[in-house]
């Protein structure tokens, strides 16, 4: 019982109000996005809703973030637009449940970890991106079904109401935060758009959310190879993008609560809730930056708000659908502009004129890719690429060579610097093989032999000095660059110099 009690932090000092009414908020908010993001991969409303429930449910019991909220998302909806046109809502849900197996074989091989190879400036342009996309999405509220922008009388009240959605959000914390200011947002216009009888759009406007428990369903798909081909791709992009968006996410609120998630047992967390959101109806998702921003801006921090989310947007789809449909769009849409403008990293703006143009290049590309496409995986996989490129020229250039020759006549080489593909050519123009004498000593005691290039590269450099008769030692290999060059004996031929007094350094994990 203990440790059911510990997994919701109940031994700790918790502020219940504080928890249950974030959770309630996020509920709230969670239903426009989830309507939205269904209708955009060409699904039934209620599709995008079980998903939210069930992805919440289970990231909130299980996740290795509390205070994070998972639910359908638009990087999952853009994935699953082709599949849904060409096959249908069944192969949806198969396509799903392969994502969330992947997924949590992800965590099981503990591939959280890699996030750790994301640089910041990647995190600042996606952060950058997701604050765009979040942004620009709202501005579909300001047009008529037709696709045309509101005018005139319509325009203005809701525009009113938008900008004292955001006014109550800004400042109410600064009199009190006992209540969500995000809450009584909603509340307060919901309340003066009902007592004054204004028309403006609405939940139920868009699409009804009435329904029942989330039905189990097995995806109705043939049981063959070419069924399981047919999906594969998108459940590998899915569970990707998602793994990416999730973990990339619980860096983000790691950062705002100044505590630390695990990584792997989030990636198990949302591949199970992909498992059982296929198999509930579900179109499955990720976590959702805006709304576990809104949760720990509300002040939540365990994983009771997560669940109080989930539950009550399950009420709110089996018995509340006719109050909820009835809450102005007005006030959700400003609550999403605030989160757009709180997720927005202005601090990286201040940073133009003191990073490395290389760090501001990768941080404005990401942000570029991320608003423009969309596709949060490739934004990412671009950032990563041209800060490792960037990484890998610049400690190309850092290697060095101090050149004496001792009182036997014997002429030593102290490398400084890593030892790898990107540095192999300034290495080999360090060496005068024909003036040098018959004896050299290549010391790495501040190198690091890294890759086969690099093994290569000793190869080269000995056969050259064979050629003319004089001979070459290595000196000071680490241990691990000892058992490389020894597992690529059958196919080079370098001397290693023992050296008994030298003592290897062990790298500690």
């Amino acid at each position: 019982m203990q440790k059911y009690l510990d997994l919701f932090g109940f031994n700790n000092e918790i502020d219940y109000k504080t928890e249950v009414l974030a959770g309630i908020t996020v509920s709230l908010a969670l239903i426009p996005e989830a309507v939205a993001f269904a209708m955009i991969a060409g699904l039934s409303p209620l599709t995008g809703l079980y998903a939210a429930f069930m992805m919440g449910l289970v990231t909130s019991i299980i996740g290795g973030r509390p205070g994070m909220i998972s639910g359908a998302t638009g990087a999952v909806a853009v994935v699953l637009v082709a599949l849904a046109v060409s096959h249908g809502p069944e192969y949806i849900f198969a396509a799903v449940v392969l994502a969330g197996l992947i997924q949590v074989g992800a965590g099981m091989l503990k591939l959280g970890k890699l996030m750790r190879l994301v640089p910041h400036p990647v995190i600042f342009g996606f952060v950058n991106g997701l604050a765009v996309i979040i942004f620009m999405s709202q501005l579909d509220q300001f047009k008529t079904p037709s696709g045309d922008w509101m005018t005139g009388q319509s325009l203005y009240v809701l525009l009113g109401l938008v900008i004292l959605t955001m006014a109550i959000i800004w400042g109410l914390p600064k009199f009190s935060k006992k209540i969500p200011a995000s809450l009584v947002a909603i509340l307060t216009i919901f309340a003066i758009v009902v007592v004054f009888g204004i028309e403006t759009k609405t939940v139920g406007d868009i699409a009804s959310i009435q329904g029942g428990f989330p039905p189990f369903h097995i995806p109705q798909i043939p049981f063959t190879w070419e069924a399981f081909m047919t999906i594969l791709p998108y459940s590998a992009i899915m569970a990707g993008v998602g793994l990416i968006e999730s973990l990339l996410t619980l860096n983000i609120i790691d950062e705002i609560t100044e505590t630390r998630g695990n990584g792997n047992k989030e990636a198990v967390a949302q591949g199970t809730a992909n498992i059982f959101s296929g198999f509930f109806s579900g179109m499955g998702g990720c976590a959702m930056i805006g709304q576990s921003l809104i949760n720990v801006s509300s002040g939540a921090r365990t994983r009771i708000s997560g669940v109080v989310a989930a539950v009550m947007l399950l009420v709110f789809i089996m018995f509340g659908s006719g109050m909820i449909e009835l809450l102005p769009m007005a006030a959700l849409t400003g609550l999403m502009i605030m989160v757009a403008i709180g997720t927005f990293e202005w601090a990286s703006l201040k940073t133009f004129t003191r990073m490395p143009n290389s760090d501001i290049f990768v941080m404005v590309m990401v942000t570029l890719v991320t608003a423009v496409l969309h596709n949060l995986a490739l934004a990412v996989l671009i950032g990563v690429i041209i800060a490792a490129l960037v990484f890998a020229w610049d400690n190309a250039k850092r290697i060095r060579a101090r050149k004496h020759i001792d009182e036997d006549g014997i002429k030593h080489y102290e490398i400084y610097g890593p030892l790898f593909f990107g540095s192999v050519t300034v290495f080999n123009s360090k060496f005068d093989v024909l003036n040098d004498p018959d004896e050299i000593i290549i010391d790495f005691e501040e190198s690091r032999v890294v890759d086969m290039s690099a093994i290569e590269a000793l190869n080269k450099i000995t056969e050259r000095y064979n050629k003319v008769g004089k001979t070459v030692h290595l000196k000071h290999l680490s241990k691990d660059c000892r058992k490389m060059l020894q597992n690529a004996d059958a196919i080079i031929d370098v001397n290693v110099m023992e050296d008994p007094t030298y003592k290897l350094a062990l790298d500690k994990v």
